[in-house]
């Protein structure tokens, strides 16, 4: 009988394991905008120390021009007066790249 409650709780303890793993790796990306509403707007939405405006061809065009990963590494890194993830720690690298791609997206109209 002890070894069956020895092998129930190695089962529930391997499978309550798994879960919160699943879990942890299954979190939703946030939406580009929300992240650039909550992180990036201060900046981007005015120019502050020549950061490249929301909404200008003209501001975006040398950046792009540079291509996505240097984009995402200085954004990630840091860059001038921009702080490492633009002060958002907790947003990964997909996510930093989807918000960077949804500004983009934004001065091309």
């Amino acid at each position: 009988m002890n070894i069956f409650f020895c092998i129930c709780r190695i089962v529930f303890s391997a499978c309550l394991a798994i879960t919160s793993l699943v879990s942890l790796t299954a979190q939703a990306e946030r939406p580009a905008d929300q992240i650039y509403n909550t992180y990036c707007i201060a900046c981007h939405a005015s120019g502050v120390a020549n950061a490249p405006k929301f909404g200008s061809q003209a501001d975006w065009l040398p950046h792009i021009e540079k291509g996505m990963d240097t984009l995402l590494l200085n954004a990630t890194k840091g860059i001038n007066a921009m702080p490492p993830k633009g002060l958002c720690f907790d947003c990964s690298d997909a996510e930093m790249q989807n918000t960077i791609q949804y500004m983009i997206d934004n001065s091309q109209s």
